[in-house]
């Protein structure tokens, strides 16, 4: 990240965490390294590193399957806080990357530097920041997609909503417009969904 900055969502979130830290007389660094790998890299980027799917229209191979979780191995063992001690006995996926990691650990601790170092954001920033985002992506929500899911869930779930309906109480008018409801969807789909 040389001349650059931090994405403002990163910054804020990791600041935030930063004051989380404070707040709770934290004073250890190893904790908020690993509050921050854990929210970032692990939950977010792991995930699609290791699940391209998610973000492209693809097929994962299972040949593919296992060069990414090498790769995905790799990355996390690059924010691991501990030394890995390698043996003969070591897994090859760890082997593979073993003489690259020392140098991507001391990546990702100037990376957290130089986050924790960039100036505040503040939350006028961040909430302009928001909608700015928002209104880039405002046309991209897909109403039919959203209700597809809606009806596959309804229509797997269908005597099970209306039973916890009736186990609370709930009035008879409702109960009346869940299969309404249903029924629309199900005319829905007879038009245009599959």
């Amino acid at each position: 990240m040389p001349q650059s900055r931090a994405p403002h969502a990163v910054k804020y979130f990791f600041d935030f965490l930063d004051t989380q830290a404070d707040n709770m007389k934290i004073m250890d660094p190893d904790v908020l390294h690993i509050w921050k790998t854990n929210s970032l890299p692990l939950r977010f980027w792991v995930n699609i590193l290791k699940n391209p799917q998610f973000v492209f229209d693809m097929e994962k191979s299972s040949q593919l399957e296992r060069c990414l979780s090498v790769i995905a191995q790799a990355f996390m063992d690059s924010f691991s806080l501990s030394e890995t001690q390698l043996g003969k006995h070591a897994p090859t996926n760890k082997l593979l990357y073993a003489k690259d990691i020392p140098k991507f650990k001391q990546e990702v601790k100037a990376y957290y530097k130089q986050v924790r170092e960039q100036s505040p954001i503040t939350d006028s920033e961040f909430k302009a920041f928001l909608q700015e985002e928002s209104k880039k992506h405002v046309n991209e929500f897909n109403e039919a997609a959203a209700l597809g899911e809606l009806y596959k869930f309804m229509l797997k779930y269908f005597t099970e909503i209306l039973d916890k309906l009736n186990q609370n109480g709930a009035p008879a008018e409702l109960i009346e417009q869940v299969h309404q409801v249903k029924n629309l969807f199900d005319g829905l789909k007879s038009c245009s969904w599959s």
